[in-house]
């Protein structure tokens, strides 16, 4: 389907993301009715579609290459995180693109398909992960895929917006789990995320950055091109520590959107239960108001 046509990209988005979509719909009222299979159901699309449990795993990769010295298998290693360049990175550097990283995947890997499956159930779920992985794809500038990737990433972004503040909110108060201050992620993220070229990245890195009290941003090298982010935070550049404490930040947080999306999905279920009952007793009540009236006067109280 490629070309180099804006027009040409939003069919292929429709169509992949769609079918994606469309099928975890048929799995979602096939199963609605039971409630096992609907369980085991939401639980597959759930393992399916989140991604914390590798981010932290190929991060912790990254901080074990660099505390052993090698650094070349540093630079490779983070190839598994990053599109930047690696191969011009010193560990300063490697370090805070790790750093980025994780933050920037926390909300897409994580808190992203839980708010979607929260709203959404099962169609929620699969259908973000297919746009999400559209983006990654295609969706980043180039050459190639200026053009044809554009509306994977526009629509990326869409989808990512609550998510993305959701996961600057929970960062900033699970700021403490790594010697952090909220005060000072709320500050990062107020003043330097708007800065940012991408509306949802900024939130969270920016946040993640008050948060480890450590500063990111600077000059990132792409195939495409240089570019120069805007600086994220107040602190010094990240260190390798500074890895391990983004990943331990990243499993909070992401402990902490389970639990939100949990009570979301309740609430909804609640706020569609009563309707349904109310529905069930009206042809009771309906006779009870037509029952005949009494041939006595009721005894005195």
């Amino acid at each position: 389907m490629y070309a180099d046509s804006r027009a040409r990209g939003l069919l292929h988005l429709v169509l992949l993301g769609g079918a994606v979509s469309g099928g975890g719909l048929v799995l979602e009222r096939a199963t609605r009715d039971h409630p096992v299979a609907h369980t085991l159901v939401t639980a597959a699309a759930t393992w399916t579609v989140l991604g914390g449990t590798s981010l932290g795993r190929e991060a912790r990769a990254v901080h074990d290459l660099l505390a052993t010295g090698d650094l070349p298998g540093a630079r490779q290693r983070l190839t598994h995180l990053v599109g930047r360049d690696t191969s011009v990175l010193d560990e300063a550097e490697v370090s805070r693109a790790a750093v980025e990283s994780v933050a920037e995947n926390t909300s897409d890997a994580v808190v992203a398909p839980l708010v979607w499956g929260a709203v959404l159930g099962v169609p929620g779920l699969l259908g973000y992960r297919a746009d999400n992985t559209l983006d990654a794809m295609v969706g980043h500038r180039g050459e190639r895929y200026g053009r044809f990737g554009w509306a994977s990433a526009r629509f990326d972004d869409l989808l990512n917006l609550p998510a993305a503040r959701l996961s600057g909110v929970l960062a900033a108060a699970l700021a403490p789990t790594v010697g952090g201050s909220p005060v000072a992620a709320l500050a990062a993220w107020t003043r330097d995320a708007r800065h940012h070229p991408s509306p949802n990245a900024g939130v969270v890195e920016a946040a993640f950055a008050g948060a480890l009290g450590v500063r990111l941003g600077g000059r990132n090298h792409y195939a495409h091109g240089v570019e120069d982010r805007v600086l994220l935070g107040d602190g010094p550049s990240p260190t390798r520590h500074d890895i391990a404490r983004s990943v331990r930040l990243a499993d909070a947080v992401g402990a902490g959107a389970v639990v939100v999306a949990a009570l979301a999905a309740t609430r909804t279920g609640r706020a569609a239960r009563p309707a349904g009952r109310r529905g069930a007793r009206a042809p009771w009540r309906r006779a009870c108001s037509r029952r005949a009236p009494r041939t006595s006067s009721p005894p005195p109280a």
